[in-house]
């Protein structure tokens, strides 16, 4: 007989199969009722996910991050909040300034898919219970994690943006996986040319070397422009 624990309405909003089932079963044995909405036809605004999940009008909803087709769950939480749902981010994100923003939009925790099946119930069984489910210290750390990444992108796209025509364009062919000489090769310079384009690069992106460089701008979600023939 399954152990009723007060029932509660929960939505698991995960288009990884497997997991989606196994918390199905843990949660519905432990007495709730649950609902599942599996986002993997393809992309769907944030209006369709949350209505999908508001359907049954649940207490909690358990959210993973990556959504496939369907995008990032992040934009799903404060719609979700808003709608008076506990929301528990369960995902396979490691990423601190994620988990900050999430908590930020009022997720009430975030818990790695890693996390034991007993710890994901405890943490459903506080939430119905009125309870913190995680302690200030730490969502204030992930939070403030948020907000020096977000200041951190700010000024590199600031710096990516003051980069000339030619050195966006040397910056793109690092990219891409362009040596200098490659590069020099491809536009008609020499390689002192082009060694001096990637040294004004790198001092406009203050770090201090082309891998350092693509990282930063990979990292900042900067799109290269379409390369000219010539630098």
């Amino acid at each position: 007989m399954p152990r009723s624990l007060g029932l509660t309405r929960i939505v698991l909003v995960e288009d990884h199969a497997l997991f989606a089932e196994a918390l199905d079963v843990a949660l519905t044995l432990e007495g709730h009722q649950v609902q599942r909405v599996s986002p993997t036809s393809g992309p769907m605004t944030t209006a369709q996910l949350v209505n999908a999940a508001l359907r049954s009008r649940p207490r909690i909803v358990l959210l993973d991050l990556d959504l496939g087709p369907a995008g990032d769950g992040v934009r799903l939480i404060t719609p979700l909040v808003d709608a008076s749902v506990a929301v528990v981010v369960v995902t396979a994100s490691t990423d601190r300034a994620r988990w900050g923003d999430c908590l930020r939009q009022g997720a009430r925790t975030v818990l790695p898919k890693s996390t034991p099946l007993n710890t994901i119930l405890a943490t459903i069984r506080r939430i119905g219970e009125g309870q913190r489910v995680m302690p200030r210290e730490e969502r204030d750390l992930l939070v403030a994690a948020f907000h020096d990444e977000n200041r951190w992108l700010q000024h590199t796209r600031e710096r990516l943006e003051s980069l000339t025509t030619r050195e966006r364009e040397v910056l793109a062919r690092l990219m891409a996986g362009r040596t200098v000489r490659e590069i020099a090769r491809e536009s008609f310079v020499s390689e002192a040319t082009v060694r001096t384009q990637v040294k004004s690069i790198l001092s406009k992106l203050e770090v201090s070397s082309q891998i350092a460089a693509v990282g930063a701008a990979m990292k900042a979600r900067w799109r290269p422009p379409a390369l000219r023939d010539r630098l």
